[in-house]
């Protein structure tokens, strides 16, 4: 028999206040990309080659570029 999930006060206020963080946001969007990442190179090699070879591969060849493409521009 599982017992039901238990909630903390002020759960639901956390995961708004979360959902509305820029860094989350980030994280969020820096994850779609590893896995979009894996699934390609999954792909690639014909099988899956798992959240962690994936994410350091991706970190290795891709991270600098797509973090410079999503930093506002220097103000002149």
């Amino acid at each position: 028999m599982t017992s039901p999930e238990k909630k903390h006060p002020g759960e639901g206020k956390d995961k708004a206040v979360l959902e509305r963080s820029s860094l989350y946001k980030e994280f969020l969007a820096e994850r779609e990309e590893i896995l979009r990442h894996k699934w390609l190179e999954s792909e690639k090699a014909g099988k899956d080659i798992g959240f962690e070879r994936a994410l350091l591969d991706w970190i290795r060849k891709h991270r600098d570029g797509w973090r410079a493409t999503r930093r506002p521009a220097p103000k002149a």
